[in-house]
């Protein structure tokens, strides 16, 4: 899969794996994502999954701290949880929003299988063990798209690696070296002191 990597990505990291700022983290990053991923969705279909993303999305967080603990590089982390997205956007036949095509959702799975495995995440069940207590939210399906095919925002041809594309445009594996100078304030709604800065 093709990740950008710019320093919110950092701060992100580092605000993620810093207690008492974290909570404030994954909301901003829940609602930045659901925005994003919204965007992609048809206007009518907007509203009715906000609720699913958001709880998703926050659950993703989880695995996402759990994969750094577990020795994975940043890109590598967030490129677990963009497939656990892209694996629950496939089961609800959400293909206009799936970052890659449906066929290599499994040549993906394969190449983060130990870490999936070791916490219950299959491509029919993308949470695995980060599923909430308390559920998430229901959404309506569509499968009717994955009869059609179409995976309109889908990059294919990056399934043997992490790619990421830095702030010059350059592609290359792996990802790049944590900065120096990493702010807490490039995490949306958190300000240098970790506090909620809107």
């Amino acid at each position: 899969m093709k990740l950008r990597q710019n320093p919110r990505h950092w701060a992100a990291r580092k605000a993620l794996t810093t207690p008492g700022v974290r909570n404030v983290a994954t909301y901003g990053l829940v609602k930045l994502h659901t925005r994003i991923f919204l965007g992609k969705a048809d206007e009518s279909r907007r509203e009715e999954r906000r609720d699913h993303l958001d709880d998703f999305f926050a659950a993703t967080m989880d695995a996402y701290v759990a994969a750094l603990e577990e020795g994975y590089s940043e890109a590598e982390a967030r490129e677990i949880t963009h497939l656990q997205g892209n694996f629950d956007f496939f089961e609800h036949g959400w293909t206009e929003m799936m970052e890659i095509p449906a066929d290599e959702l499994e040549p993906h799975y394969r190449r983060y299988e130990s870490f999936f495995s070791a916490h219950g995440i299959t491509i029919d069940d993308p949470l695995g063990e980060f599923r909430p207590a308390d559920g998430v939210a229901e959404a309506p399906a569509t499968p009717e798209k994955l009869e059609e095919g179409k995976y309109a925002n889908a990059v294919a041809g990056f399934a043997d690696d992490v790619y990421v594309e830095d702030d010059s445009g350059e592609v290359s594996a792996g990802g790049g070296d944590e900065p120096e100078d990493v702010s807490l304030s490039d995490v949306p709604g958190v300000d240098d002191d970790g506090v909620n800065a809107d």
